[in-house]
């Protein structure tokens, strides 16, 4: 199991902002999208950078309320980590367990084709353990 069959089930939407959203804004965007991060992109979906709500925790740690009303290109991450839609499961549960990230954008030639999240991982994870089960059940069955 791939990248891109979790891609496939959930969808590719990704809720994305360029650089230049208030902290207070994005706060509203991913309450109101129940989402744990934001892709900031170009106009071409070339990923610029990821602001997480473990951003914010620690704009607020740092800055105080005044983090609120500064962009998030203040406190986003840069140095995005990424997978492909070709990327396997193991890899991928692997690089968000070593990298300690919860969302991973998904990159293809370039540019943002979707987002994965620990709990899309694990799932997906699960569910494939559960087919694996079923069939050796059936096996035994036989």
């Amino acid at each position: 199991m791939s990248v891109s069959s979790i891609l496939e089930e959930k969808g590719s939407h990704v809720v994305t902002s360029g650089p230049h959203m208030l902290v207070s804004d994005a706060c509203k965007v991913l309450h109101e999208h129940h989402i744990g991060a934001l892709v900031i992109v170009d106009s071409d979906r070339r990923i610029q950078g990821i602001f997480t709500e473990r951003d914010i925790v620690a704009s607020i740690a740092e800055h105080g309320m005044v983090a609120l009303a500064q962009p998030i290109e203040s406190f986003m991450w840069t140095n995005v980590h990424r997978c492909k839609p070709t990327t396997g499961i193991n890899t991928l549960m692997e690089m968000m367990n070593t990298l300690r990230a919860r969302h991973l954008p998904v990159e293809n030639d370039g540019h943002l084709v979707g987002i994965i999240s620990i709990g899309d991982a694990v799932k997906h994870h699960v569910r494939a353990i559960e087919c694996e089960a079923e069939y050796i059940r059936s096996y035994i069955a036989g």
